[in-house]
């Protein structure tokens, strides 16, 4: 196996460890934002909710759940057919050989064009998670302080 062989062949489990790996992070970040959604609609429910808290809350909790959509677009199926599983399953056994041996170098680009999108829906649904959560610390502030106006 010549040096390039190998190199394409870390270079193919690196890409495929990063989709893993962000999607790992994927499933943390909905897990925990399904918790606050939760958490935050039982509190809000039992306190009496001042106008700037309720809004504050009601935007918060949309950016949540915006942040949602977008982690779960991150994990959503590719079954474009381009690379891996759903072009397999129409290959036969000498073409799968042949495609695996000959297109690592596509498949390295294909996956690696897959993980920038996973990692920018990540990315994104982590900055409205922050901003959806400062908006809830508000809302949780303007209600412990008591703040009338525009009730």
């Amino acid at each position: 196996m010549s040096a390039a062989d190998r190199n394409l062949i870390a270079a193919h489990a690196e890409v495929k460890a990063e989709i893993t790996r962000t999607d790992s992070k994927t499933a943390l970040l909905l897990a925990f934002v399904g918790a606050v959604l939760a958490g935050s609609w039982t509190v809000a429910r039992e306190l009496p909710l001042n106008r700037p808290a309720a809004v504050a809350g009601g935007a918060g909790l949309a950016l949540l759940i915006v942040a949602a959509g977008l982690l779960l677009q991150s994990v959503r199926p590719n079954l474009s057919g381009r690379h891996g599983f759903p072009l397999w399953a129409t290959l036969t056994v000498d073409e799968i050989g042949a495609a695996v041996s000959s297109d690592l170098a596509a498949d390295i680009a294909g996956l690696s064009r897959l993980a920038v999108a996973k990692f920018t829906c990540l990315r994104r649904a982590v900055d409205l998670i922050r901003a959806g959560g400062a908006l809830l610390i508000l809302a949780a502030l303007l209600t412990a302080g008591g703040a009338t106006w525009g009730r």
